[in-house]
């Protein structure tokens, strides 16, 4: 139970982290915005590793999966997650987002041969079904935020859907990594480092997308460097200790609570209440989750 909870603090970080990096992602853009969290997280993380004596952890069989986790899941699958967020807003990317579970069963189904009891799988089946509804009726009109107001629908969708194909496969490849008894905060340092290396390649071969939007203030560089703690440093931290003991599909099906949980995060940023039907969705989950983790 204890690595079925630390799958949904990974799900609470990620939405506390999705509220505190639209701003600053808007105003860097996703690339720069992405590069700036990561270095950060990378010296943190990296630090800890060598005072804890984590990196005596690191062998060829975690070594090689825990970077290719951090090359699909953190390279690809924020960046690509905040372009989807500046077009969509965080609720709307938190819904294709939190599709993740999705391909985190299929791939731990096909290919690691992973099954689900019949109570887990209708946890999912409501977990997902809940997300579902309370992201849809999660948003009045008359209330739309600015990060809302967008017309860029189409690719908006597009880039949500890409990011958690990533997330999904960034954890399918750190689950050999874990099993080979890779201590969580090295793997999350090592997952981060080769994202990191990969976003500084793209800044220094001059292309445009990689170069920051606006101007790096004290304001945005805090709000930037308090999502990474939350959403990276944290929030990944946990899913590499889950990862350690639970099954990929387990863990896919828990952390895609961060829709619902970002639910109330609005109503204190936004000072409105969601509607009635958004938090029969967030029951709906809840009731999921506790099938999934009482298995």
């Amino acid at each position: 139970m204890l690595y079925d909870l630390a799958a949904v603090g990974a799900a609470g970080c990620w939405a506390l982290g999705g509220l505190l990096g639209a701003s600053p992602s808007r105003h860097f853009g996703p690339f720069a915005f992405t590069r700036l969290r990561l270095t950060l997280l990378t010296i943190v993380l990296g630090g800890v590793s060598l005072l804890s004596g984590g990196w005596h952890t690191i062998s060829a069989a975690s070594l090689w999966p825990a970077l290719l986790s951090g090359l699909t899941g953190i390279f690809l699958g924020d960046t690509v997650m905040f372009a989807s967020m500046n077009r969509l807003g965080p609720r709307r990317t938190g819904l294709l987002f939190a599709t993740h579970s999705v391909f985190s069963v299929l791939l731990g189904v096909l290919f690691l041969s992973e099954r689900l009891s019949a109570g887990a799988m209708l946890g999912s089946v409501l977990v997902f079904g809940g997300v579902l509804l309370a992201v849809a009726f999660g948003r009045r009109e008359v209330d739309a935020h600015a990060w809302e107001r967008n017309d860029k629908l189409a690719a908006g969708v597009a880039l949500g859907l890409a990011a958690a194909l990533c997330q999904a496969l960034g954890t399918f490849f750190a689950k050999p990594a874990m099993a080979a008894g890779l201590e969580p905060v090295t793997a999350s340092a090592l997952r981060m480092g080769v994202s990191c290396g990969a976003h500084y390649l793209l800044w220094l071969s001059g292309w445009k997308l990689a170069k920051s939007r606006g101007p790096y203030t004290p304001r945005m560089l805090g709000q930037t460097a308090l999502n990474g703690l939350v959403a990276l440093g944290l929030g990944m931290t946990l899913i590499m200790l889950a990862l350690q003991h639970a099954n990929v599909s387990t863990v896919g099906i828990l952390s895609a609570l961060s829709p619902v949980l970002i639910l109330p995060m609005l109503w204190v940023v936004l000072k409105r209440p969601p509607p009635s039907l958004a938090w029969i969705g967030a029951a709906v989950s809840c009731a999921g989750t506790a099938l999934v983790v009482l298995r």
